[in-house]
């Protein structure tokens, strides 16, 4: 098992920069890919970023246009998620992922994730 914490959300005003992290803890060291997804109140949740564990690898999604980066603190198992400029859209849940290793599901999407944190809520004021 996996069990993962997020921390660093809260109320922001559009223009600001927030960093989430994401404490993995338990079996983690089997995992491949660990992500950040979100989710705006009426929507699906969405995929923001990941990152590869073993290479360092990153994906985004295509809305990100540089303003995000995903990263990791390898000896804390911790994945960080930096966000610039932030908008009142980027209001939403923040979730973070992780997978239980190899698989054929691509790492953008949501299937391919085991364990998941709770949540945690960024609202940006304009």
């Amino acid at each position: 098992q996996v069990q993962l914490v997020e921390s660093g959300g809260g109320l922001v005003q559009a223009g600001d920069s927030l960093r989430l992290s994401c404490a993995a803890s338990g079996q983690i060291s089997s995992s491949l890919f660990m992500a950040w997804f979100r989710q705006a109140p009426g929507k699906e949740r969405e995929f923001v970023a990941a990152l590869s564990r073993r290479s360092g690898y990153t994906d985004y999604a295509d809305f990100v246009k540089g303003r995000f980066t995903i990263s990791r603190h390898v000896t804390k198992n911790t994945v960080y998620l930096l966000i610039n400029n932030l908008t009142p859209e980027d209001t939403a849940v923040y979730y973070c992922a992780a997978d239980k290793g190899y698989s054929s599901i691509s790492s953008s999407h949501r299937n391919r994730y085991d364990y998941w944190g709770q949540g945690i809520q960024v609202t940006v004021s304009s």
